[in-house]
């Protein structure tokens, strides 16, 4: 573990805790507004609202460019959930299914490799990362029929993917604005 860790600089692991925090803090934000939408078509707000929490994994890694960043995030998010009682919570299986969805930014992530920094990517990235963790939700929790299920699905692909779309716009700017200098850095993920 602390060999894991020692790949992370203290900028990344700043990084790692900021995107943590905002995701979690987000979330009571924008699921109540979703609910609207979502509640009756019997969709879980969170398959649709995930895009907008989710895509703090994605940002996270394409700030940091290091495999591991998304586990990271969501392992401290389901901490946070936990130790605070926060919004979203769902006791200990929270560490499950808050950290899945980062394990699966990571893989994507180190699939994509040289093509890691790119709008297809981190669209794939937000996808993988909110289909995940809306299959494992309706899976441990709602149990959901097989139509509403599909729909709760479509509804987290177009979530997820539309969040790593914005993730790819914040770091893209952020890397304009030398806030975000990767040449001097080593990651795990090339760029083009």
């Amino acid at each position: 573990m602390k060999r894991f860790l020692n790949r992370f600089s203290m900028f990344d692991l700043v990084i790692i805790a900021l995107t943590s925090a905002l995701g979690i803090a987000i979330k009571p934000i924008i699921v109540p507004l979703i609910h609207i939408i979502t509640g009756p078509l019997f969709i879980p707000g969170g398959a649709a609202a995930g895009g907008f929490y989710m895509l703090w994994l994605v940002l996270g890694i394409g700030i940091t460019g290091k495999i591991g960043t998304g586990t990271l995030i969501g392992f401290i998010q389901a901490l946070l959930v936990i130790i605070t009682g926060a919004y979203g919570t769902h006791g200990a299986i929270s560490i499950i299914t808050y950290t899945l969805p980062g394990v699966m930014v990571d893989v994507g992530a180190k699939l994509a490799r040289e093509r890691f920094f790119s709008t297809t990517v981190f669209f794939i990235l937000g996808l993988i990362a909110n289909v995940s963790g809306t299959f494992l939700s309706s899976l441990a929790f709602f149990r959901l029929p097989l139509i509403p299920l599909l729909l709760s699905l479509s509804a987290a692909s177009l979530s997820g993917g539309l969040g790593g779309l914005i993730a790819y716009k914040i770091a893209k700017e952020l890397r304009k604005t030398n806030i975000i200098n990767n040449t001097n850095r080593q990651g795990d993920v090339s760029e083009k």
